[in-house]
């Protein structure tokens, strides 16, 4: 199958668990109607983004996976026939929390979960306080439509896991996201982080030869002092531009992506081939000291 279609819910969330599920689930049923064969939520779609604060009434928020809303999403898959990414708060075992994507194929079974390996702590993005790094590894998902490789926000900004997860086999890298402005920043400022995401993550597209989609959430939260900035967009096998939601609306789109452009320009710049794998060993080093 070389032409798949890719459904994006960038929508922003209220505090109760059950409306963002609901709503969560009746624009992956837009996103179907719409010829959609994959959908991808954003980053912790069933809750507001808790992380803002460092509050221990949020680890209430987190439940097993598979669980309670991998049981509501299942069925819906199966009826609709689309593969659902959905990110959430997994509680392993008392006192263990991670940032975790589940996958669900198009016939409503679940094919795994992959835990969020970078954790970031910046204020009004305290994750360490909450998240314990992932110990699965990267992941890659062989769904009914394409084999997926799933990323987590911050994982977005290092090339080692995009790279990975490419030459695992995924065919598209996806990131749900949960990223905003500081509503004290000048405009100049919140233009340049923005811009700064969309890039790493688009050059990930052209050093991996593969689609990359990035599902981030909208709207004010934390009494308004952050914006989440949306902006989601799909580029193709190039880091080409094929969709770009607005920074300030809910959007839920279909975007068309031609597999069969990965072989031609992995051909045509065949980075994969250069490689000089014996000389990477000092990428292991958290940093290369003089002596």
């Amino acid at each position: 199958m070389s032409i798949i279609k890719i459904g994006t819910v960038q929508m922003s969330c209220v505090a109760d668990k059950g409306t963002n599920l609901e709503k969560a689930i009746d624009q992956i049923k837009v996103a179907a109607a719409a010829g959609a064969q994959i959908v991808c939520l954003q980053e912790l779609f069933t809750s507001l983004y808790f992380c803002d604060v460092e509050d221990y009434n949020n680890f209430d928020l987190a439940e097993s996976i598979p669980g309670p809303s991998t049981d509501a999403l299942a069925p819906i898959a199966a009826e609709l026939g689309v593969v659902i990414i959905a990110s959430l708060f997994e509680k392993r075992t008392a006192g263990i929390y991670h940032n975790t994507t589940a996958v669900i194929d198009a016939d409503g079974s679940y094919l795994g979960k992959y835990r969020k390996m970078h954790i970031p702590d910046d204020p009004a993005f305290y994750e360490k306080f909450y998240f314990t790094p992932g110990d699965l590894g990267y992941k890659i998902f062989k769904t009914k439509f394409a084999t997926i490789g799933v990323l987590i926000c911050w994982d977005q900004w290092y090339p080692e896991a995009s790279r990975i997860t490419a030459l695992m086999g995924a065919e598209l890298l996806f990131y749900p996201t949960a990223i905003g402005w500081d509503t004290n920043q000048d405009a100049e400022t919140n233009q340049d982080q923005y811009n700064a995401w969309q890039t790493i993550q688009r050059s990930h597209a052209v050093a991996n030869g593969v689609p990359v989609i990035s599902v981030n959430r909208v709207g004010f939260e934390q009494d308004g002092a952050m914006k989440f900035w949306g902006g989601s967009f799909v580029t193709n096998a190039q880091g080409k531009l094929l969709y770009l939601a607005s920074h300030d609306a809910e959007e839920t789109a279909v975007t068309d992506i031609d597999l069969s452009e990965s072989d031609y320009f992995r051909k045509h710049w065949p980075f994969l081939r250069d490689r000089r794998i014996d000389s990477y060993q000092p990428i292991t080093k958290r940093f290369l000291d003089e002596d």
